[in-house]
């Protein structure tokens, strides 16, 4: 019989996963509320910015996969905290050498150690969870993921109020090999318990598991959730910004939308331990994001024509939120959607390949909302958003149904 965890070595697992998720989507969306800073110091356009930030998902995409299966045979705890370290590492080298060519270099870096953190997490979580309590499992995680997405602008814009954006970059890159230093001190907590050889999976094709269509669908399913939420918390203040808001106005809305998202993630973690319609929950939700986010779009607009800018702003924000809370009830319905098609050991290799389409999203919207912005059209960041969150009801509706056999 399997090792059972007890459920206080539940929370400690969660919290040191968390924390390290909180990390990884802090550094994720760092830089774009420093855009319009960049932009003006180091002469850079939209576009250049949104090909920096692809170039790192361009790392992640290629290297997730064989990262997963790395997890899968020796274990996540080691790769974690180097994976932090180098995420970590790269805005300390952003600060200490700014410019376009060591933005590129560092995007890359940041790329390798961003490749870590899906495999590994749900490797973790597969390992050590019990099954009754991994919808809330996955939702705190994410939680984690989304409030780092939420601490980001306001981070990132108070302290370069204070101290410069290179002291800011400079700063949250030392907190992160400092947290680093600490998942490797407690790496005996991250590894699931040893279980008996004669319960270990037998050997598994992986190629022919990653190229099943369930599989190959939740790839592009992650990919589509990638492109529609790039879009607001990656270049919403850049577009509010041309539209005729202030920074910190910008900032405000785009932090609603993230703040929002993250309450939803946890209330989605009831939900899913709740419901085995899964697919028809993300459904649901997606059209609901869309909408909102269609008619954030369309207010934003009509600041154009003149609408009062309070009444805007109040519109926005409310808009915003909705479609925050309707994009973050998604996520932990999405991941217990992968771990059911997840064959028994192939937890890291399944999450590797599928979260990749959140690389292969990220590769491809930024330089589109970037080109958008760029050509007068800010808005089309809205719309294109809402899009996208289409899109995700797409790829659940022909998705193949049942679970994956195992390629041996």
């Amino acid at each position: 019989m399997a090792t059972t965890i007890r459920p206080a070595g539940d929370v400690q697992v969660i919290g040191l996963i968390t924390v390290a998720h909180f990390f990884s989507h802090l550094y994720i969306l760092a830089l774009p509320p420093l855009f319009p800073v960049l932009a003006a110091d180091l002469g850079l356009s939209a576009t250049q910015l949104g090909l920096a930030v692809a170039s790192m998902n361009v790392t992640t995409a290629v290297l997730q996969a064989p990262t997963g299966g790395i997890v899968d045979r020796y274990g996540s705890a080691r790769i974690l905290a180097a994976g932090q370290a180098l995420f970590a590492l790269s805005f300390v080298l952003i600060a200490a050498a700014p410019g376009l060519v060591m933005l590129f270099v560092a995007m890359l870096l940041a790329g390798i150690g961003n490749s870590v953190y899906h495999p590994a997490d749900y490797a973790v979580l597969a390992g050590r969870i019990e099954e009754r309590r991994a919808g809330r499992a996955f939702a705190v995680h994410t939680f984690g993921g989304y409030a780092g997405f939420a601490a980001a602008p306001p981070l990132m814009v108070g302290l370069h109020a204070l101290a410069g954006w290179r002291t800011a970059l400079f700063a949250i890159g030392i907190a992160g090999l400092l947290y680093a230093a600490f998942l490797y001190a407690r790496r005996g907590d991250l590894e699931p318990p040893a279980r008996p050889a004669v319960e270990r999976p037998a050997a598994v094709d992986k190629w022919a598991l990653v190229r099943s269509p369930p599989i190959l669908l939740g790839f592009l399913f992650f990919a589509a959730i990638a492109m529609a939420q790039t879009g607001i918390s990656s270049f919403g203040v850049l577009a509010l910004e041309r539209l005729g808001a202030d920074l910190a106005g910008a900032t405000a809305m785009v932090t609603a939308f993230l703040v929002t998202s993250a309450l939803g993630v946890l209330a989605g973690g009831w939900v899913a331990d709740r419901i085995r319609a899964h697919d028809r929950f993300v459904m649901a939700a997606s059209l609901a994001c869309a909408a909102f986010t269609l008619a954030a779009g369309l207010v934003a607009a009509w600041t154009l024509a003149g609408l009062d800018p309070t009444l805007t702003t109040l519109i926005l924000m409310l808009l915003l939120s909705a479609a925050g809370l309707a994009s973050g009830v998604i996520a932990p319905s999405r991941d217990m959607i992968v771990r059911k098609l997840a064959p028994e050991g192939q937890t890291g290799t399944v999450f590797g390949f599928v979260t990749t389409g959140f690389n292969l999203g990220g590769l491809v919207a930024p330089p589109l909302f970037g080109l958008a912005i760029d050509y007068g059209a800010p808005t089309a960041v809205f719309y294109l958003s809402a899009f996208f969150s289409l899109s995700v009801i797409v790829t659940l509706g022909v998705r193949a149904r049942g679970t994956v056999q195992t390629p041996v």
